[in-house]
């Protein structure tokens, strides 16, 4: 599945739109390179599950948790600063992914081995000669 987004009134209707057609899928691991647009297109996504006050990135608390009327706790981690896996598990993070809640993550590569087979990867690609973002959505729940 691909989402493209020429501007920043797509993202609501994207973040709709991946919703949609996330199926059962709860746990998703957002791959990009620095300022592409990771937290930007998950504060839409929380926005679009109900969430009204999101706290932002949470690169120095590691993870925001958030409580939805519609999708339960989301959970949304930015793991740019971590060093090791040991990191990780000292928050709690397999608590949290395997919790049956979702999870966003950011720079999931710190954590690869920690992740769940099941997890989804989203690719998000920033185009060189125009203002767009690419959602790549990798999985078998499209």
């Amino acid at each position: 599945m691909e989402i493209r987004i020429e501007s920043l009134t797509d993202l609501p209707f994207a973040a709709t739109q991946f919703l949609e057609n996330m199926g059962d899928a709860k746990i998703f691991a957002f791959h990009a390179e620095m300022g592409t647009g990771k937290t930007t297109f998950i504060t839409a996504l929380l926005h679009a599950m109900g969430i009204k006050e999101v706290e932002g990135s949470p690169t120095y608390s590691l993870v925001n948790i958030y409580e939805s009327e519609m999708y339960g706790t989301i959970h949304h981690f930015d793991l740019y600063r971590i060093q090791s896996e040991e990191e990780a598990l000292d928050i709690g993070i397999e608590e949290m992914i395997y919790a049956d809640s979702f999870c966003f993550i950011e720079w999931p590569d710190k954590i690869e081995r920690l992740l769940p087979e099941e997890v989804v990867k989203v690719e998000i690609r920033k185009q060189e000669d125009v203002r767009l973002l690419q959602l790549i959505i990798e999985g078998n729940y499209c």
